[in-house]
């Protein structure tokens, strides 16, 4: 039985697991009525299974614990080992599915065959909701939002293709491949010092910096950012999970307030969570200037097809939230400029490099560097874009969808931004050991982008007053008739 080497960056995010944090993306997708189970196996079968040989194989690792582990074919392989039908406890509300996902999301995967399965929920209102599990080492969080939407009808190219508000693409794709080959070799070339080079990295990166590229100044900046803030939202992990979710905002609102405040929907969605953040901090006397956030950027073009290999192609880059801003236009502001710098920053591919070369380190030295990351973040946050139209799923229609990021290391919140049918969710997912209250985030998040549009909707009716007013006489004008 043949087997394949696993690429590093995908070994690395195998080797993430904890118990406290699982490398598990998150999916629910729900339905209004009962899906026909039959024609939704034979759908995942056709569309899920075949097409993509990672999901009927298992990982295996190197008998001596040297090396890089391996994707096998799996002799035994049966999709009814993968789907897991059960019902939802009453009231089979929202609040009951939350507790389920959240129950469900702290279980490993079995490794002794494909890292997936799947969760087909009975009771949940009118119809039932659908749960997808899937190992972080088999793809990322776009790749995995693109391979779920192909199980999907009546879904045109073009909502897969075109990059969203702010998101890489062809253009972008080729101008990091330098940046991602130098991520490769800088790390490399640190990191095969050990791990020490990142603990005290501080004389070596110094004068990696004054090297004078700015890939070595992006490094620089990633390896030697210190801890964040110590606030609520930081601490001892436990095994328990929670998540939410927040009702679906219409897109169309918030692109009107990007147009009236000149930001972008990302603009719009970041702010308005930081200022959630800001009062959730603010009233538990944990309010700090800022705090940092890991940000994905998806680095695979949009508009090629999906390889079969699938497989994890993002780096990343640290954004800091103005928490401490008081008022809603400065914050939106602070994350407009922020955001900026970051898309233009080599940040993003260095990373990937990054975790290509923690792939090939020992796996002690492996989880003790990627500890060192984790420390200088409080929680991921990441937007993946979907379909602007509705879709359905062996002949029922979607109703939603809403999916979660899994976090790392010592990151207690993850918060997923998912755009479907016209309408934003937000995902969250926290320990509750540290977070024992995420619908509050939540509720408030949605004050804020209620908050934002109020705002918006004074700068435009404003802007239409001064339009409106008759021009006032310059002052040459003054004088002419006074000659």
């Amino acid at each position: 039985m043949s087997a394949q080497r696993m690429n590093n960056a995908d070994a690395a995010w195998l080797h993430m697991d904890r118990p406290t944090n699982l490398m598990i993306v998150h999916a629910v997708l729900w339905f209004d009525e009962p899906l026909d189970l039959e024609r939704a196996t034979e759908v995942l079968r056709l569309r899920f299974v075949e097409p993509f040989p990672r999901f009927r194989q298992r990982v295996v690792e190197p008998r001596v614990g040297i090396g890089a582990p391996s994707w096998q074919d799996d002799s035994n392989f049966d999709l009814g080992r993968h789907l897991h039908h059960i019902a939802l406890p009453a009231p089979g509300d929202k609040a009951a599915l939350e507790e389920l996902v959240g129950d469900l999301m702290v279980m490993p995967l079995d490794r002794s065959k494909a890292l997936w399965d799947v969760y087909l929920i009975d009771g949940f209102g009118s119809g039932m909701a659908m749960m997808f599990r899937i190992h972080h080492c088999t793809a990322d969080g776009i790749a995995l939002s693109r391979v779920l939407l192909s199980l999907t009808d009546q879904l045109s190219d073009t909502a897969l293709g075109a990059p969203r508000d702010g998101a890489p693409g062809r253009g972008r794709i080729g101008s990091l491949a330098a940046p991602v080959k130098a991520g490769v070799q800088l790390a490399g070339a640190g990191l095969h010092e050990g791990i020490e080079f990142v603990t005290h990295p501080a004389t070596e990166l110094t004068s990696l910096a004054r090297s004078g590229t700015a890939e070595a100044r992006a490094l620089a900046k990633l390896l030697i950012t210190g801890p964040d803030a110590k606030t609520v939202l930081s601490g001892k992990l436990g095994v328990a999970r929670r998540v939410t979710w927040s009702e679906p905002i219409p897109l169309v609102d918030i692109k009107k307030i990007g147009e009236a405040t000149g930001t972008t929907v990302n603009d719009v969605l970041v702010a308005a969570m930081t200022g959630a953040l800001h009062r959730y901090l603010s009233e538990r006397d944990s309010l700090v200037d800022e705090i940092r956030v890991l940000v994905p950027f998806n680095l695979r073009p949009l508009d090629e097809p999906l390889p079969p290999e699938l497989g994890n192609r993002f780096g990343f880059a640290y954004l800091t939230l103005p928490v401490g801003v008081a008022d809603a236009a400065g914050r939106l502001a602070e994350v407009h400029r922020r955001m900026k710098a970051i898309k233009r920053s080599p940040e993003s591919a260095l990373s990937y490099g990054i975790l290509e070369a923690i792939g090939l380190t020992p796996l002690q030295i492996e989880q003790r560097l990627l500890d060192v990351f984790a420390q200088k973040i409080s929680a991921v946050l990441t937007n993946v874009p979907g379909p602007p139209g509705p879709l359905s799923f062996a002949g029922t229609t979607l109703a939603g969808v809403v999916f979660w990021v899994p976090a790392a290391g010592t990151i207690g919140m993850g918060i997923s931004i998912f755009s479907y049918n016209g309408g934003v969710i937000v995902g969250l997912q926290v320990d509750p050991g540290l977070v024992p209250d995420p619908d509050t985030i939540i509720a408030d998040y949605e004050h804020q982008v209620a908050t934002l549009d109020w705002l918006a909707t004074r700068h435009r009716t404003k802007s239409r007053a001064r339009s409106a007013a008759p021009a006032r006489p310059r002052a040459s004008d003054d004088a002419e008739k006074h000659r």
